[in-house]
C-alpha cells in the first residue's frame, strides 16, 4: 500500500500555509518512522480543509532483498564462480599491444612515495605475484607507478601508461551507447546484475607483448602477464571478449557493458532460464559476490535505476553532477 511518511516517533507532521503545524498520530509499520497510508491521509485532509500543505514522501533507498527460491536454487549451484580469481586462463581473446613504427621506447621515472604508500606498494606487489598476474622483468620499457584513492579509504595501485599509450596503435573497438543498451529492458520485471571480479585481469596479454607493460618500482621492475587497467585498447579488448561469449543472448535477455552484466526477464520462470552462470563457468570467469544482485525487481545499473515501472538516472549521480 502506498504510504505518506513523516517524522519519527509515529507522527505525521503536516505543515500548512497560514496555520500552525499539526501532528496526526499514524499507525507505523516501521518503529523508527511514522507512516500514514494514502487513504487515511485523504480522509484527514477532507475533514480538515487547509489552504495548502507540504508533504515529505520517502522512498526506501533499496528494496528488501528476498531472492526467490527458484533463483536462489540456481545461484547456489555455482559456488566456484565466487572464488578469488588467480592465474592466467587460456582464452580465444588476448590483449595485444602494437607499437607505432619508429617510436622510441619511453621509460618513466620512479615517483616519490610516502612510507604508507610504500607499505601498500609492497603488499599489492606481493598479492599480484601470488596470483600469477605479474612477474619480475628485464624489459627496456618501464612505466611509473602511482596510487589512486578508492571508496572506503583504500588505494589502488595504477600504472602511469600515458607514455606507452602515446606510442600504441589505437584500435577501433567501439563501446555501445548506454542509453541504447538500457532501451532493451523495457517491459521486464526481474533483473540480475553480475560484476566480474578484477575483470580486466581475467584476460591474458599476448606473450610477445607482455614486456611492454613493464613498470618501475622502488622494489624492482615487473611486467604484467594479464591485462592491466588504463591501457588505451583494454576496454575494447574486454568488450570484444564479452560480446563473443554472450553473442547469442545479447539484447534478448543480456546486455553487457565491460565487466557489468545485466540479465532481464518478464517472469521468474524466464529469469531462471536466462541466468548465464553456466556460461561464465564454462569460460572460467569469476564474479564479485559483493557487487552481484540476483532476481531483483528494482536494480541500479550503469548509473540508472531500473524497474518495471521506470528507468531513470540515479539520484545520487544527478546530484553529483548538479553540485
Amino acid at each position: 500500500m502506498e504510504q505518506v511518511c513523516g517524522r519519527p516517533l509515529g507522527y505525521l507532521e503536516l505543515i500548512t500555509e497560514g496555520s500552525n503545524k499539526k501532528k496526526c498520530k499514524a499507525g507505523s509499520p516501521i518503529e523508527s518512522f511514522g507512516c500514514m497510508c494514502a487513504t487515511a491521509f485523504y480522509n484527514y485532509y477532507k475533514q480538515n480543509p487547509e489552504e495548502g500543505m507540504c508533504l515529505v514522501y520517502v522512498f526506501a533507498e533499496g528494496e528488501p532483498v528476498k531472492m526467490s527460491p527458484e533463483i536462489k536454487g540456481v545461484v547456489t549451484k555455482y559456488p566456484d564462480l565466487f572464488e578469488e580469481p588467480k592465474g592466467v586462463v587460456e582464452r580465444e581473446v588476448v590483449h595485444t599491444i602494437e607499437i607505432i613504427p619508429g617510436s622510441s621506447i619511453l621509460k618513466g621515472r620512479i615517483y616519490q612515495m610516502s612510507p604508507a604508500a610504500l607499505d601498500e606498494l609492497r603488499q599489492q606487489l606481493k598479492e599480484l605475484i601470488e596470483k600469477g598476474w605479474i612477474r619480475p622483468s628485464v624489459s627496456p620499457y618501464g612505466s611509473p607507478v602511482l596510487f589512486v584513492p578508492k571508496k572506503g579509504g583504500t588505494s589502488r595501485m595504477c600504472i602511469d601508461y600515458r607514455g606507452l599509450n602515446a606510442i600504441t596503435v589505437k584500435k577501433a573497438e567501439p563501446l555501445s551507447r548506454i542509453d541504447d543498451l538500457l532501451d532493451r529492458v523495457q517491459g521486464c520485471r526481474y533483473f540480475s546484475k553480475i560484476d566480474l571480479k578484477f575483470g580486466y585481469h581475467q584476460i591474458a596479454i599476448r606473450l610477445e607483448d607482455q614486456h611492454k607493460t613493464a613498470f618501475q618500482t622502488r622494489y624492482g621492475l615487473y611486467e604484467f602477464v594479464v591485462m592491466p587497467f588504463v591501457l588505451c585498447n583494454a576496454p575494447g579488448t574486454f568488450q570484444h571478449a564479452m560480446n563473443r561469449i554472450f553473442h547469442d543472448y545479447l539484447d534478448k535477455f543480456v546486455i553487457v557493458y565491460l565487466d557489468d552484466i545485466l540479465i532481464f526477464s518478464r517472469t521468474v520462470k524466464e529469469h531462471v532460464g536466462h541466468l548465464v552462470l553456466s556460461l561464465l563457468r564454462q569460460h572460467q570467469f569469476k564474479i564479485n559476490r559483493e557487487k552481484c544482485e540476483f532476481g531483483h525487481t528494482r536494480i541500479l545499473y550503469l548509473g540508472h535505476g531500473i524497474s518495471a515501472e521506470e528507468l531513470k538516472p540515479d539520484d545520487e549521480k544527478v546530484a553529483n553532477i548538479r553540485d
